[in-house]
């Protein structure tokens, strides 16, 4: 028994010692006494804005804030605070006492993603800003880049709009944009940059157009459509058509099919507004068209014609179409169309979802289910909602109506 407690003290110790490493992080001060104290002492704020749904959150917490190298340096040049951005039924009082706060950070601040890092000097003055997660290293790096005026994204900002443009620079500032997720001003130095390049084919360069590429005027916007293999060398596969895909579904079709208000043109000629986008962009035009008339039948609830387009949507994109796309076109027909044939479509899209990587995902298996269970195949649909169900048991209601026959899609 003895020793089984110098054990447990000795746990106890090993844990309080390796936290004690790490970031340590300022409690129960308002976010005035923070400034008051970084001025007193001369010492630079960090702010961790997170929320607790975020994992990119959890693990900077978990696996780089602990650390000693971590600690040692952030311990030593800032005070650092941390903003939870959201509120939970679970708030400790002191998270709650820090709501207000916390409110005022992320709008003053126009924290939009999470985590975001926000550093102050001694002043409390805004100075630098990053984003995201990363390793130890890269992470000290982004503290080091606040800490030196040179590389403070806020002070370079201010150089920027004095006039400084010179080519280093600009190179400097649209990836300090880039890292500090600042849009539009991003896009507007990264094509700034971009104009001061010959060669576009390259991976810092492809890799800044991927992020700043947002309207067909952009720089980027060219090389994406018509060179997408190339770009790509140096992407994922597919990223240069989602990328155009997702401009052009944005800027020139809601002109084709939307009125003033946003709402539906009257009687809209589907083939006309294919014919018009396969002109202008002949590799994406009915890969952006079809989605569109998907939406429109479903959002009209004409579920003859949604399946009919989405069979030649899908038709298109063959062994390419995506499962999650696959899964929520045949749930929409599960909840709203009581026809055979619609609901037949729809099995056969959904047992095309539950392939690779996704062919045991029991959300997907469930929509199968619920699909032969409507269409009268009740044997068959209780055997494939169990096997849904040993891997998710919140869907063990939907199998015990299935048991009982009574209706899972009211």
């Amino acid at each position: 028994m003895k020793l089984l407690s110098a054990i447990a003290l000795l746990f106890v110790f090993t844990v309080a010692s390796a936290q004690d490493k790490g970031m340590h992080f300022e409690h129960n001060l308002t976010w005035a006494q923070i400034k008051a104290k970084a001025k007193a002492e001369k010492k630079y704020i960090f702010v961790d804005g997170f929320t607790t749904w975020c994992g990119p959150c959890k693990y900077m917490a978990k696996e780089i804030f602990p650390l000693e190298e971590t600690g040692t340096f952030f311990n030593a040049n800032f005070i650092n605070v941390k903003a939870q951005l959201d509120t939970t039924a679970n708030d400790s009082e002191e998270i709650k006492k820090w709501y207000q706060d916390a409110h005022n950070l992320m709008v003053d601040y126009q924290i939009r993603a999470f985590p975001t890092y926000l550093y102050f000097n001694p002043d409390g003055e805004l100075v630098h800003r990053a984003l995201g997660s990363t390793n130890a290293p890269e992470f000290i790096k982004w503290a080091k880049n606040a800490l030196n005026p040179k590389t403070q994204y806020y002070s370079m900002k201010k150089e920027y709009a004095a006039g400084k443009k010179d080519t280093a620079f600009l190179h400097a500032l649209a990836l300090a944009s880039q890292q500090a997720y600042d849009e539009p001003f991003s896009s507007e130095v990264v094509n700034k940059y971009i104009a001061t390049q010959s060669n576009l084919y390259r991976a810092d360069i492809i890799g800044m157009l991927a992020s700043a590429t947002n309207k067909t005027t952009d720089p980027g916007f060219k090389v994406f459509t018509e060179n997408p293999e190339k770009a790509d060398a140096f992407l994922r596969p597919g990223t240069s058509a989602n990328i155009v895909k997702s401009i052009i579904g944005k800027e020139v079709l809601p002109s084709l099919i939307y009125k003033e208000g946003n709402t539906y043109k009257d009687n809209i000629d589907w083939e006309n507004v294919k014919a018009t986008l396969r002109k202008q962009y002949p590799a994406f035009g009915d890969e952006i068209a079809l989605p569109a008339q998907i939406n429109y039948y479903k959002q009209t609830q004409n579920w003859p014609k949604f399946s009919e387009t989405v069979s030649t949507y899908l038709a298109g994109l063959g062994a390419k179409a995506n499962p999650s796309v696959l899964n929520n076109y045949a749930w929409a027909v599960f909840e709203n169309c009581d026809d055979v044939a619609c609901m037949n479509k729809a099995l056969a899209w959904s047992k095309q979802s539950l392939s690779g990587e996704a062919a045991n995902e029991p959300g997907f298996m469930d929509t199968y289910a619920n699909l032969l269970y409507k269409l009268g195949k009740k044997d068959e649909a209780i055997k494939v909602e169990q096997e849904a169900v040993a891997k998710d048991p919140s869907l063990q209601g939907t199998l015990d109506k299935m048991k009982q026959g009574k209706p899972t899609w009211d």
